[in-house]
Order: C-alpha cells, then structure tokens, then sequence
C-alpha cells in the first residue's frame, strides 16, 4: 500500500506528540482536519502499511509494540473475568 499524503501527515504528526490529551486533540482537529476518533482509526491502519515503516520506521515500530501490549492486556484481563464468571457459574 502507497502512502497518501494524508497518511504521511498522519504518521508525521503523531511523531512530534506524545501521549493523548486534550491539547493534542485539538491539533489533530485544527492540524488534519480529523475528528481524533477518525486520527486514531487512520493511524492504526496506517502503521500496517509496509510503506509506513519506509516513511518512519522507528515511530510505526514503536506504535505497534503499544498496539500490541495494549491488545495483550485486553486479552488477559477479558480470560480473568471470563474464568472469574465461569468459577462463579459452578
């Protein structure tokens, strides 16, 4: 997949911030024009694209180990209620 320039601009802004707050919120909306739901949804996409790890491999890396130990978590703490319900269902 070839990088749009939005895609770019994407990956070029969430390399000058760190974390998420309102602050930054608002520059996705006056920078990018996007609702920050829509930045975030681009932005997962976006660091799947082969092509990104060209643009900024270090960033799109860094992302995907984020997305990844997030993803991680959900799952442990989804098996601990689901074996917290089942233990309770006996």
């Amino acid at each position: 997949m070839t990088l749009s320039d939005r895609d770019r601009a994407v990956l070029d802004f969430e390399s000058r911030w760190e974390g998420h707050g309102a602050a930054k919120e608002e520059a996705i909306r006056r920078e990018l024009a996007l609702t920050p739901a829509r930045y975030y949804q681009l932005l997962e996409r976006v660091i799947d694209a082969p092509d990104a790890v060209r643009h900024d491999a270090m960033l799109v890396h860094r992302l995907r180990r984020v997305r990844d130990a997030r993803r991680h978590e959900r799952e442990v703490r989804t098996g601990i209620a689901e074996a917290v319900r089942a233990g309770a269902a006996r």
